[in-house]
This record gives structure tokens, C-alpha cells and sequence, in this order.
């Protein structure tokens, strides 16, 4: 089983989390954010991967620093968990639809961490979630698990949509990109590492 737990103390938050790749999808979350719960239980149901969050941060402040900083430690887990990557089928794209939102991600477990975000949003918040923080989230994701990221929203117009198909679709690339396939020998690279 590709497992990790970490912890993260700083002065702005204070993170337990727990993430099992090869899970059924269960999880439990608690970030003080509704909203960003809601994703993250998303996120893990639709990758098939058990996650355990513990988020104390300084709400009182706003949410960015609980937002990103639990995008470090899951990409840090993230990283940790997938060890040498032998075997992992390496690239995956996704379209996902959200009602009359849709959005398409594609991702490359490659060790070089970059982030393409392309989907405005239509409204600044989402109750009192701020709509900015969903990048915010990622490119912490991506510099810390060293993965490449494409999000493109192709079109919608409810906020709260958007993001609930961009969290989905983010689970189902990671669960196949993720995936060991017998028929990759090493790694699925010709220099021979990722």
C-alpha cells in the first residue's frame, strides 16, 4: 500500500494528514472551511483515495493560509506516497462534467512541478470561500508533489459548479495516472527516472 502521514507546524496553521493512494475513497476532513471540506471529501471519493485531514488554521485572518498550506502537505504526502513510481502509468486526462460546467485536466506525474490554470471564475466568493484560493491550492499541490498540472475550464457559469467538476476531475486523473500497469517495466520514461 502507498501510504504517508505528515504533520506541518507554522505560526499561520497546524496540519495532520494521512493519505492512502490505494484506498476506497473514504475520508475525513476537517479544514474549519465548509466549502473546502466539501471538495477535499470530493476529491478523495472520486480518486478512490482514503484521506485524513486535521487543519487548524487562522481563519480569523482568511482562509489562504489553511488553503495552501494544505495543498503543501498534500503534495508533500502525495510525493512520499508514490515512491520511486516504478510501474505507474504516469499521464492522465479527464473531462469533467458538473451540471453546465466542464472542465478538463491533465497531468503528468513527471517530477517537474508546474501549473497551468485557465478557469475564471464567475463570482469572487462561494459563500465565504474565496474563489481565487482554488489556484492557490494547486500550485502549492503541484510544487510540492512535482507533478504537471493542465486545468482548463472549458465553459460554466455557477462558481460553485466550476470548482466541484475541477476537484472531481483532479481526483480521477490522480487515481489514473497513479495506476501500476504490469506492462511498464521501471519507470514510463527513456531517460530511465522520473
Amino acid at each position: 500500500m502507498r501510504k504517508a502521514s505528515l504533520s506541518r507546524q507554522t505560526a499561520e496553521t497546524d496540519i495532520i494528514l494521512a493519505l492512502n493512494i490505494d484506498g476506497k475513497g473514504t475520508s475525513q476532513i476537517d479544514t474549519g472551511i465548509g466549502f473546502f471540506n466539501h471538495m477535499l471529501i470530493l476529491f478523495s471519493s472520486h480518486g478512490f483515495f482514503d484521506l485524513e485531514i486535521d487543519c487548524q488554521g487562522d481563519l480569523q485572518v482568511d482562509f489562504h493560509h489553511s488553503v495552501e498550506d494544505v495543498g503543501i502537505v498534500l503534495g508533500q504526502a502525495f510525493k512520499e506516497a508514490i515512491g520511486d513510481k516504478k510501474g505507474i502509468t504516469r499521464y492522465a486526462t479527464e473531462h469533467s462534467p458538473m451540471d453546465e460546467a466542464l472542465s478538463m485536466l491533465s497531468l503528468d506525474i513527471s517530477g517537474r512541478p508546474y501549473l497551468h490554470f485557465n478557469a475564471d471564475m464567475p463570482t469572487e466568493k462561494v459563500g465565504q470561500f474565496d474563489t481565487e484560493l482554488v489556484e492557490e491550492f494547486f500550485r502549492a499541490f503541484v510544487n510540492h508533489a512535482g507533478v504537471t498540472l493542465h486545468i482548463n475550464l472549458l465553459y460554466g457559469k455557477n462558481a460553485h459548479h466550476i470548482i466541484e467538476s475541477i476537484f472531481k476531475g483532479f481526483g480521477r486523473v490522480l487515481d489514473q495516472a497513479t495506476a501500476v500497469q504490469d506492462r511498464i517495466q521501471g519507470v514510463r520514461s527513456t531517460k530511465g527516472m522520473l
